[in-house]
């Protein structure tokens, strides 16, 4: 059975950080390209970041470079998301998802929920 478990989020004040994990189990996690997804409260699905399956390669929406770093290890199946510098806009379900740049960034998406998606963690920014 497919699974992928996010956790890490919580209340943070602006300007403070959090680091997000996705743990996967029932599929070969090294051979899939990963990514960071989140839903902002009432507004639709935004495509955060995609990571290789080497993780040499790295891919970020706009409002998140420089602030967010994607990163994984292969090694105990876990994709994780650093995110530095949060802003109230930051705020929102964040999801981790198998697939990446090339399944997320456009218009169509390769899958949206499912077995292919975690649950989410709930990541809150605010004073």
């Amino acid at each position: 059975e497919v699974q992928l478990v996010e956790s890490g989020g919580g209340l943070v004040q602006p300007g403070g950080s959090l680091r997000l994990s996705c743990v996967v189990s029932g599929f070969t996690f090294s051979s899939y390209d990963m990514s960071w997804v989140r839903q902002a409260p009432g507004k639709g699905l935004e495509w955060v970041s995609s990571i290789n399956t080497g993780g040499s390669n790295t891919f970020y929406e706009d409002s998140v470079k420089g602030r967010f770093t994607i990163s994984r290890d292969n090694a105990k199946n876990t994709l994780y998301l650093q995110m530095n510098s949060l802003k109230t806009e930051d705020t929102g379900r964040y999801y981790c998802a198998t697939g990446g740049y090339d399944c997320y960034s456009g218009d169509s998406w390769c899958y949206v929920g499912g077995p292919n998606w975690g649950q989410g963690t709930q990541v809150t920014v605010s004073s």
